[in-house]
Formats: structure tokens, sequence, C-alpha cells
């Protein structure tokens, strides 16, 4: 179970924008460093093969030097070995595998006529009775054979020369490049600064997800902080722009049915006097019904647009107070309301929304279900606000429909053939304006069970 939910998670961190930078960004410096160090490496390399062609050609030179002054003294000294690193070279040995590049060097220093022409040979070759020094030497027992290179050239007399010149073995550095614990070093690096751009990058776009969620719960959020890189400076700016068209599109919308709603005032109170008029007793009554439905259905359709809209600073309340209020003010009026039980401690609301929305709920279940009881808990973060009845209930399949806009259910049922069919959809609008949900359920002893689920 836990496997399964860790997989979850990766599945869906890998699927957001930080995830596939974090990917890419990880996958992309890991290779990008390797190729980095492995050019290092080939560098020092040849930066190794450079010095040690260098002491071949400073050692070649200075032979070279001391034959042209002193020949016969100084091919003495070579045989009996007392310049030490340069030798007779042995006979009989061919460079079948000369050293371009050195030859280059030597070329360079002895010039093209000398013919210089150089190259290593085995160990061997240069010290085929190497034992015997070696056991005189403290410590030199077992200790690596030096690095042997023969060099011909031909000297300014004609004569052609060759030298075996020696030096002490000069390792190879080894490549730590694909050493585990390198490599396990340069990914997590690599992932450390992939986690922080990925979340720096992703950062305007969370906000403005932020910003949009707020948006489809009310039409009254704040503007979004215009900062960052000049592409998200200019998408944020689009964004509040088009809340502020959003918001003057339903303020001239509600400006509009309240001015619809009073000019409608006095023709319907004129109406009424004259339905008053009509002398048939039951026909007068039928005709105020239709004109009271009227006036219900005008007045409500405007609560609807201005539930919508719903501009209002945001408070902190004692939410036990405000219930505990609205119940005593209910009973005031002869309806029978309970506050059953509390939840403690305030929230960050809408008051007047809030206010209204559990006041929809509560005459819904007054009307429908002969009573309404009022109680609140909270959960890890969510705050709850029940309001139940014990009435007949709803039909399951028709429990979302309820919510919308002049659906009417049987008459026993909120939103009834005798409503106008908006009560909750106006306190699920009023609802979306601080930011939570009305939720409707039946309850398992009968009854409906009415719920706003905000944030606490």
């Amino acid at each position: 179970m836990i496997v399964l939910r860790w997989t979850r998670r990766a599945r869906a961190f890998f699927r957001s924008m930080a995830g596939q930078i974090f990917l890419i960004l990880t996958l992309g410096m890991s290779i990008a460093a390797i190729i980095a160090l492995l050019v290092a490496e080939q560098a020092r390399y040849h930066d190794f093969e450079r010095v040690r062609r260098q002491r071949v050609v400073a050692s070649a030179v200075d032979i070279a030097a001391r034959l042209r002054r002193d020949p016969a003294r100084v091919e003495a000294m070579m045989a009996a070995h007392n310049i030490i690193g340069a030798y007779p070279a042995p006979a009989g040995i061919a460079l079948s595998n000369a050293d371009r590049d050195l030859g280059i060097a030597l070329k360079d220093r002895f010039g093209e006529r000398a013919q210089p022409e150089a190259g290593q040979v085995p160990v061997g070759l240069c010290f085929p009775d190497h034992d015997g020094p070696r056991q005189r030497a403290a410590g030199l027992i077992g200790a690596p054979r030096p690095d042997c290179w023969i060099v011909r050239f031909t000297d300014g007399g004609g004569q052609r020369r060759a030298m075996a010149l020696t030096f002490p073995r000069m390792a190879r550095p080894a490549s730590t490049i694909f050493n585990p614990l390198y490599l396990l070093v340069i990914i997590i690096a690599s992932a450390g600064l992939a986690i922080l751009v990925g979340r720096f990058m992703s950062k305007p776009l969370r906000r403005l997800e932020r910003a949009a969620e707020a948006f489809s719960l009310s039409l009254d959020p704040e503007d979004v902080p215009e900062t960052g890189p000049e592409e998200v400076r200019a998408a944020l700016s689009t964004f509040n722009l088009m809340q502020r068209r959003a918001r003057a599109g339903f303020a001239e919308r509600t400006q509009l049915l309240a001015a619809i709603s009073h000019d409608l005032q006095t023709p319907l109170t004129r109406l009424r006097l004259r339905l008053e008029l009509v002398e048939n007793v039951e026909l007068r009554e039928r005709l105020l019904a239709d004109h009271q439905a009227m006036q219900t259905l005008v007045r409500e359709g405007l609560d609807l647009a201005s539930s919508i809209e719903a501009q209002e600073p945001w408070s902190v309340l004692d939410i036990d107070s405000l219930l505990a209020s609205m119940a005593e003010d209910a009973q005031d009026l002869g309806q029978p309301v309970r506050f059953l039980s509390g939840c403690g401690g305030t929230i960050r609301v809408k008051p007047n929304a809030l206010t209204r929305c559990i006041g929809n709920l509560v005459d819904n279940a007054v009307k429908y279900g002969g009573g309404a009881e009022i109680s609140c808990m909270r959960t890890v973060g969510r705050l709850m606000i029940h309001v139940r009845d014990h009435g007949p209930g709803i039909p399951a399949d028709q429990i979302d429909q309820m919510f919308e806009p002049f659906t009417r259910g049987a008459s026993s049922q909120p939103g009834g053939r005798n409503g106008t069919g908006i009560g909750l959809t106006i306190a699920r609008s009023l609802a979306m304006s601080f930011e939570a949900s009305v939720r409707l359920r039946n309850a398992d002893d009968g009854g409906l069970i009415a719920s706003i689920d905000m944030k606490g």
C-alpha cells in the first residue's frame, strides 16, 4: 500500500512541470558534467604525455651537445653508465612503433638534416641485466623500471648516433570519472540544483493556478502580484485584466437586473391594486397568488445575480457565536431551529455571504423538512457546518440536479413545485464566494443533511 502511494506521488510529480524540469536538468547536468570531466581528463593525459616528451627532447639535446664538444669522452661515460639516464642504444632494436609527435619535436630542435627519430621501447631492451645494480639499492627491489626511449639522429659530422634515454616511471593518472561515489556526487548535486530551478520556474505558474482556482470559486478574488520574468509578468497582467473584465461584466448584469427589478415594482404594485378589485373571490385569490409568485421570482432572481457577484471583504469571526445567534433569531420568528453543537475557534470568511448561505439552507430545512438542526465540526484543515432536517429527503439520483437553477423537485422536496428552484443555487454561489462548497446527502435514519465545507 505504501509503495503504491509513493508510486502515485512520483507519477504525479513527474507529470508536473517542476518534475519534468527536474528530470531534464538532472539528466542534462549530469551528462554535461561527465562529458566535461572526460574532456578534462583527456587534456590531463595530453599534458602528461607532453611533459614526458619534453623531458626526452631536453635530454637528447643535452647529450647531443656533449657529443659535439667531446664525443670520445662522452661515449666512454655512456658506455660505463656514468651519465645517469643516458646509455648507448642496444644493438638490433628497430623502432617499429616510432613516436610521431616526439619525432616532430626533435626535428624542431635538431633540424630536418639530422633525420631524428625516436620511440619508446620495452624496458627489457634497455636493461637486459638490470637486477645487479638494483639489488644494491635500498628500497628499489620490486620498484617499476624506468621508461626508456631510443633516440637516433645524425650529428654535424654526418655520423649516425643512437642513445637510450631513461626516466623514472611516471604513473599515468587513474580515471575517477566512473567511480560510483564520484558519479553519485555528480547526480546528487545536479538533482539538488534541478529541484531548486524547477521550484523557482514553476512558482509563477503555481501562483497563476491558485489565482485561476480562486477565480473559479469567486468573482471577487485579489489581483495576482505581477512579479517574475517578463513573460510571466505579461501572463499575470493578462489574467488580472481578464478578472477585472469578468467582474465588470457581472457587475453590469447585476445592475441591469436590479434596474429591471426596481422598474417592475411599480407595475407590479399597480397590478396588485387592480387585482384587489376583482369581485370573484376565487379568481382574485388565484391571481394574487400568481402575483406573489412573480414578485418572489423577481426578488430571488436578483438575489442569485448578486450572490454570483458577491463582492465583500474577508473577516475573522467566531463561528459558534454566529450559528447560535442565527438559531436564536429563527426561534424568535417561531421557526423550529436548534443549534446542537459547535466546533470552537474563529474562521476567516465573508460574513454576509456565509450568513445568507446558512440562512437559505435553514429556510429549506424548515420549509421542506419541518425543522432545522445546526451543528459544526472541524477536521484537519477543514470546517464543516451541517444543517439537518427530518423530512423525506431527496432521491440519490436527483441530489446533484437540485443545485441547477430553476430545477424543481416534488412539492415536499427542496426546490419543490411551490418554490422558484433557485434557493440551493444561491446557497452554492454564496459558498463559492468564500471558497467553500455545499453538498447534500440523505441521513441514514431519515432526513436531509446540507453541509458547507470550507477551509478551517
